[in-house]
């Protein structure tokens, strides 16, 4: 009898060990599936616009959680839910740290551009100040590996100071593999000076100082406009913020009491580019009451636009949300004044 109590209490606790192994061991991937759509007006405030008109613009996200043996298994079950490896996620030499970071300076210069196209499109002084770039990701066979941190500016190369991180790219990519350079990097508030070399690239013919970058960027206005996006990171809500600041600028009626939702980045020009899961966020969107949702419409060979996509996830759901192409955020602004 006892060695059959023993047996039962060590099968019980060994089943206990198994089930809570399946339940929480965090596995090498993570699950992406459709987040939530709240009111952009909670997160963006414009100093003497405020909004009283009814209707709201939704910003939408993605959610991202670890996977575990369980929710693994689950996701087979879940419609527009997929599963990714920590390395599609946060690059192959990247800690949840970094990443969180990297994504965090991915929304300040989406809030950055967001202003200043607000305020041209309102007729506001605004003038956007380049303040470098930011390091994202640095290569392992770089010559800055371990000099360069996630964060750090890049402010001038050779002592040239450029406006944009194509004319960064064009100094650092020029000449022959070894090509020796000087960075000017600010790093925790500290300016200093590191020399290095130029690298291959990947598997491309190409040379840099093999760092993945995004722009540092200001805006100069008389006009206090404030964007907390808490722990919300990314630049997939660029499209989204800009339509909200306009409105309150210009105390425009566009949204008329309706529920718009949409996504993509924003460009200075006002442009809007492509993002991921745009799948989900057509769910969420549409599980949130939207009636339009905006998709941007990039066309890359071999490959479904954001449009595309948002436009078969919406007959597969059965939603009678609008799908509208954008390229631009006057497309959006023109879709609006018509539709009001």
């Amino acid at each position: 009898m006892r060695k059959n109590n023993k047996k039962k209490i060590f099968g019980g606790i060994l089943a206990a060990i198994v089930i809570l192994l399946f339940m929480l061991l965090p596995l090498p991937y993570y699950i992406e599936s459709p987040g939530g759509a709240e009111n952009i007006s909670h997160f963006i405030k414009v100093d003497g616009h405020r909004l009283k008109k009814r209707g709201q613009y939704q910003l939408v996200y993605v959610q991202m959680q670890r996977a575990t043996p369980f929710t693994y298994v689950m996701h087979f079950f879940k419609p527009h839910t997929d599963v990714l490896s920590a390395s599609e996620v946060m690059g192959t030499d990247t800690n949840y740290q970094e990443y969180s970071r990297i994504q965090k300076y991915y929304m300040d210069s989406a809030v950055a551009n967001a202003k200043y196209v607000a305020l041209q499109k309102s007729h506001y002084p605004a003038r956007l100040v380049y303040q470098g770039i930011y390091v994202m990701q640095v290569q392992k066979n770089s010559s800055f590996k371990g000099r360069l941190a996630v964060g750090d500016v890049v402010e001038k190369v050779d002592g040239k100071q450029y406006t944009t991180a194509a004319g960064y790219q064009k100094a650092v990519n020029r000449g022959h593999h070894g090509r020796k350079l000087t960075l000017t990097v600010l790093h925790q508030g500290k300016e200093k000076q590191l020399t290095g070399h130029t690298v291959k690239l990947g598997n491309s013919k190409r040379y840099g100082i093999g760092i993945i970058m995004s722009d540092r960027l200001k805006v100069k206005t008389p006009v206090k406009i404030t964007a907390n996006m808490e722990a919300i990171g990314g630049p997939s809500a660029g499209l989204m913020m800009t339509l909200q600041m306009y409105e309150q600028l210009g105390k425009h009626n566009l949204l008329q009491g309706r529920k718009v939702g949409g996504t993509g980045t924003i460009a200075p020009d006002g442009s809007v580019g492509e993002i991921g899961g745009v799948d989900k966020k057509v769910v969420s969107c549409a599980r949130s009451g939207c009636q339009i949702f905006f998709a941007p419409q990039e066309h890359y060979p071999g490959e479904k636009s954001n449009y595309e996509v948002a436009q078969k996830t919406a007959k597969e759901i059965h939603t009678k949300m609008k799908i509208v192409p954008v390229k631009s955020v006057d497309d959006a602004i023109a879709y609006l004044k018509k539709t009001a």
